[in-house]
């Protein structure tokens, strides 16, 4: 989804791996920074050591006004980069589910896209607290923070905003029938809802990160 926003704006980017032990770029080169998902809780530098330099490298963005998106485990990595903990949220979320905007997320550049009730697309166990001086924009009705906004150019959001029909249908191949009916759903459920509601899931995603990169643009 955001490779084709990202054509579509006709704005260069690049990709930045981090597992594979690649330098990250240094923050005067970059105008925006989108930070995706992963398996692992954000803390588990040890396994993981490239967690620690992201963390550091998020927190200069944001210090220094850089447009940042955070993605499920890139709104986690803002939310500790804050100071605050990620933990697990003792439940599993799956699947299409609601999402409901706060009153502040009507004058969001991002998150206005939202209406509430709308589908959203989850895979996650972690959350956190709302950091001190950010905006809460969008809650749910099982895990409560989806989605803020901390000062004026950070953005954390918890469910998928950013997956595809394709991407869903690879992410269930992956992880295979067994695992998703450990995350209590099943792969069958998750079909039918995607054929229910990811258009309009593509749809808005679309809008969003076409008002990431206008964002982008204009800092620049």
């Amino acid at each position: 989804m955001a490779p084709r926003t990202l054509e579509a704006a006709d704005l260069p980017w690049r990709e930045h791996l981090a597992y594979l032990g690649a330098d990250l770029p240094p923050l005067e080169e970059i105008s925006g920074i989108v930070l995706f998902g992963g398996v692992m809780n954000v803390d588990r530098i040890d396994e993981h050591p490239f967690l620690g330099d992201e963390r550091a490298y998020v927190r200069a963005a944001v210090d220094s006004g850089v447009p940042y998106l955070g993605i499920c485990l890139g709104a986690q990595m803002l939310a500790r980069a804050l100071d605050h903990p990620v933990y697990p949220a003792g439940v599993r979320e799956i699947g299409f589910h609601p999402v409901h905007p706060e009153p502040a997320a009507a004058e969001d550049p991002l998150l206005s896209v939202f209406r509430d009730g709308d589908r959203v697309f989850h895979w996650h166990q972690d959350t956190f607290e709302l950091p001190g001086g950010a905006t809460l924009l969008a809650t749910g009705d099982t895990i409560r923070i989806q989605a803020f906004r901390y000062r004026t150019a950070a953005w954390g959001v918890q469910f998928h905003v950013e997956v595809d029909r394709d991407e869903i249908d690879l992410w269930l191949k992956i992880a295979g029938e067994d695992v998703v009916r450990e995350w209590g759903s099943t792969t069958e459920r998750i079909e039918e809802e995607a054929d229910r509601f990811v258009q309009e899931h593509e749809r808005r995603a679309a809008e969003l990160f076409g008002r990431f990169w206008e964002l982008v643009r204009k800092e620049a």
